[in-house]
């Protein structure tokens, strides 16, 4: 059986024994909307929980317009024109438009990649663009201390801002339920403290934060309320399918945009499984989500919940741009060295984590649930030792041993990765609410 996941610009090919009991989990095909510029315009047209956006930008001189940065593949070149052209005929001047890069501590963009973010040259013409920068002390403000603890301090620009729009692609996020809607504010546009605290051990390990829930997910609730301290905000949220076309869009306030792409997704995105499996098999999404191994970590988070106690999951995941941020490698150099146990407890001790530990504390998630391995061209010998699971040179003999140690044919392979959200059925958490 030949399986291909999305890896990198180009895909992996792998071949499976036929005498194998091989489930391919993917989502059912989304078709891409008949016409999407069409679908935006239409999203525009009929904003929910808002009024239409000429009349909430009457009598405002200043716009900040919230974008991902490329770790989500959001069809800005055709959301970010119409929306700009509504300002404008509002009133709006280009001087008085910003978009803004929701970079959290991502690096920021180079102007090359800013330029292939917005798809669209005419953007530029008719707005600042511009990346958020975390650790600028002065370009932030506070807006008190979330009931979860955390200290929520937001970039100036949005702030201060007459008109908010957040544009977010919702899929399934590995902490915070769903990404898009709220996260473009928080984690996206925040302090770096503040992102800190709300990606602290005790976030993390509470139940609730985990793929597809947001009833009792601490980090969505915070990020909700940041919004609400930020003040009124609208939002584009859009979901794409497989090819990274334009599915589905919904336009208006923010959590009722973010509600009605949630209420899109979730039957097509989420897939039940009857049992878990001893041996899974996933990739991270393919380029631009599996391009560091701090991104493609989510690819193991989203393959852990229907992997069998103690079974082994394996990782496919290009790295084409190394291992990720040098405080990343520290938390893993860490990682490594003291072992999980110490690891966990020297996290749970602090207040806040260290800057990109949060996607270390996830992989430990997916570790406890049994043994990862990983296939990866992009990463040196050295950075391999330091993602703290098993690298794997031949990903076919290594499967077949693994099969071989179950003792069970009975392989899962999940093509998209964390773009597909799998559970068992009747496990716990098995519903977004």
């Amino acid at each position: 059986m030949r399986c291909t996941l999305k890896y990198g610009r180009d895909g992996l090919t792998v071949e499976l024994p036929d005498a194998w009991d091989v489930t391919v989990v993917s989502r059912p095909r989304l078709p891409a909307a008949a016409d999407p510029a069409a679908a935006v315009a239409a999203a525009l047209d009929s904003p929910l929980g808002a009024a239409e956006l000429s009349r909430e930008a009457r009598g405002a001189q200043t716009a900040c317009i919230m974008i991902c940065d490329r770790t989500r593949p959001v069809p800005n070149r055709l959301i970010l024109r119409p929306l700009i052209e509504r300002l404008l005929a509002a009133g709006l001047e280009p001087a008085g438009i910003t978009v803004l890069v929701a970079t959290g501590l991502h690096r920021p963009c180079p102007p090359g990649e800013l330029a292939e973010i917005i798809g669209d040259p005419w953007v530029a013409g008719h707005a600042a663009v511009a990346n958020h920068f975390a650790r600028d002390d002065a370009a932030h403000v506070a807006l008190g201390t979330s009931g979860q603890g955390v200290p929520i301090r937001i970039d100036r620009r949005v702030v201060q801002a007459d008109l908010r729009v957040a544009v977010g692609l919702v899929e399934p996020h590995f902490m915070a339920g769903w990404s898009g809607g709220r996260k473009l504010v928080l984690p996206g546009c925040a302090h770096a403290d503040t992102i800190m605290a709300f990606h602290s051990a005790r976030m993390l390990g509470h139940p609730g934060a985990a793929t597809c829930l947001l009833e009792h997910n601490p980090l969505h609730l915070t990020a909700t309320e940041a919004v609400s301290r930020v003040g009124r905000t609208l939002a584009m949220s859009v979901v794409i399918n497989d090819d990274r076309e334009l599915a589905f869009a919904a336009f208006g306030a923010a959590q009722e945009s973010f509600q009605a792409a949630v209420q899109f997704a979730e039957p097509r995105i989420r897939v039940a499984v009857p049992a878990a499996f001893p041996v899974v098999l996933t990739g991270a999404a393919g380029y631009p989500l599996d391009s560091t191994w701090y991104q493609a970590v989510k690819g193991a988070c989203g393959g852990a919940p229907i992997l069998q106690d103690g079974g082994e999951l394996f990782l496919a995941a290009a790295c084409s741009e190394g291992f990720g941020s040098r405080e990343f490698r520290a938390s893993q150099e860490r990682l490594v060295r003291q072992g999980r146990e110490r690891f966990r407890s020297e996290a749970a001790a602090r207040g806040r984590a260290e800057i990109d530990e949060w996607e270390s504390i996830m992989l430990l998630k997916a570790m406890d649930a049994g043994t990862v391995h990983l296939y990866c061209d992009g990463l040196t010998a050295e950075e391999k030792s330091l993602t703290a699971v098993t690298p794997v040179a031949d990903l076919a003999s290594a499967l077949r041993e693994a099969v071989d140690r179950a003792g069970s044919h009975r392989v899962a392979v999940i093509p998209e990765g964390p773009y597909t959200a799998p559970y068992v059925t009747g496990r716990a958490a098995a519903k977004s609410r």
